[in-house]
């Protein structure tokens, strides 16, 4: 390990690795885990460093959640990007993003672990993910706001949850294509 006084500083590189060892320590160890020593330990900094870039562990927790949350939306934000039909665009893309079958990098599975354990572990957080969804579900109101949708979407969050519990799914593939599948036709005209 290199010596933290004499290193070059880089402090979005530091911030970076900072983010990603809270998040990596509450995804193996829980929530109650991630303190100031521990993610300092993690990436190789003094304590201070870490009080440098966030003044209390809710700061860093916030900043480790609005990170995969940016994430999360930029993954289903480029979806919609791609996909030619608006009816339903909102309800795949967000079903990609959600549903893990195994061809995505290991850190867009992590990042939608981490909102999961942090919001099953805090109900501020879990407030911030309800306002942002509800944002989306007024955003796409025109597109996507059927009961059959929703309970697509609330599949998805089911399938998230299993993955995120280590509940085997037999044919996952195989659900998505069905959820996908529901989103291309109006079942409730």
């Amino acid at each position: 390990m290199e010596n933290a006084y004499k290193r070059k500083k880089q402090p979005e590189v530091i911030r970076r690795a900072l983010l990603d060892q809270a998040a990596r320590i509450t995804l193996e160890q829980g929530l109650s885990k991630v303190t100031f020593q521990a993610v300092a330990d993690a990436v190789g900094v003094t304590k201070g460093g870490v009080m440098h870039h966030f003044s209390t562990k809710n700061a860093l927790v916030l900043e480790v959640f609005n990170d995969a949350m940016a994430k999360f939306e930029a993954e289903v934000n480029a979806a919609m990007a791609d996909d030619p039909v608006k009816y339903g665009s909102f309800t795949r893309a967000y079903i990609d993003a959600t549903i893990s079958l195994g061809e995505q990098g290991q850190e867009e599975y992590d990042n939608q672990a981490t909102l999961y354990v942090l919001m099953l572990g805090d109900s501020e957080l879990r407030e911030l993910w309800a306002k942002w969804a509800n944002e989306q579900l007024k955003k796409h109101a025109a597109t996507d706001n059927t009961e059959t949708l929703c309970m697509v979407r609330l599949v998805a969050d089911g399938i998230w949850l299993s993955d995120f519990s280590g509940i085997d799914i037999a044919d996952k593939q195989s659900l998505r294509d069905r959820l996908i599948k529901m989103t291309q036709q109006d079942f409730d005209s």
